[in-house]
């Protein structure tokens, strides 16, 4: 029986693993690309890039399997995984150990962040049309107030180190990198595609705010 049940924990943690980099960790790049765009304006933001995806046959299938279904199994399991977890960093100070607990508390961050941008956004848009047809001037009054440019800034940033930081243990857990030279060599790359990704994602935060409102380039 526990054998059994050692081998559920491993294949859902494996799950857990792969759901987190395919499909979750693929949209969340896409999705930073498409807030990138917003520098080139409102007409562009709205009628090329949110319009094309309102345009996609089967959008509500794809919005619920790829995306609302996997992410709402990954932050479940990640839960258990902090609950079933033994928080001692300053016991075992080293470095993945470190990146282990700041890992599972980004996804906390995690949840809560998506909790305000769905709010924000698909649910309000549920309530007012105006929203979905014009997102580009609802997110530039939302993020022109301080408080919600800070909250917005933070998420990104979460998401950004927890996909990162994701990408290089799932290496680890996956066999990928083996010895303690690999995992050190491939930490890096992650790294630098957090701070590449990063910058995407901030790109796109500030051209939601400077971005000539009526389209146009930037």
């Amino acid at each position: 029986m526990s054998s059994s049940i050692e081998n559920s924990h491993f294949l859902l943690r494996r799950l857990h693993s792969l759901l987190g980099l395919v499909p979750i960790g693929a949209f969340l790049v896409f999705h930073l690309w498409e807030n990138s765009q917003s520098r080139f304006g409102a007409a562009h933001y709205n009628d090329e890039v949110v319009g094309a995806l309102q345009g996609l046959n089967y959008l509500l299938l794809f919005e619920l399997f790829l995306i609302a279904l996997p992410l709402l199994f990954h932050a479940g399991y990640g839960l258990v995984i902090i609950g079933h977890g033994r928080a001692e960093p300053r016991r075992y100070g080293y470095l993945r150990n470190r990146l282990y607990w700041l890992q599972r508390l980004s996804g906390v961050g995690l949840i809560l962040f998506l909790l305000l941008h769905v709010g924000l956004t698909r649910i309000a848009g549920l309530f007012d049309p105006s929203i979905s047809a014009d997102l580009f001037t609802h997110m530039r009054q939302a993020l022109a107030q301080p408080a919600v440019f800070a909250l917005y800034l933070a998420g990104l940033l979460l998401a950004v180190f927890h996909l990162a930081n994701g990408l290089a243990t799932a290496a680890i857990v996956w066999g990928l990198t083996a010895s303690a030279e690999a995992q050190r060599r491939f930490g890096w790359v992650c790294a630098g595609l957090g701070l590449l990704l990063a910058a995407l994602g901030v790109h796109g935060l500030l051209g939601f705010l400077i971005a000539p409102a009526a389209g146009g380039g930037a």
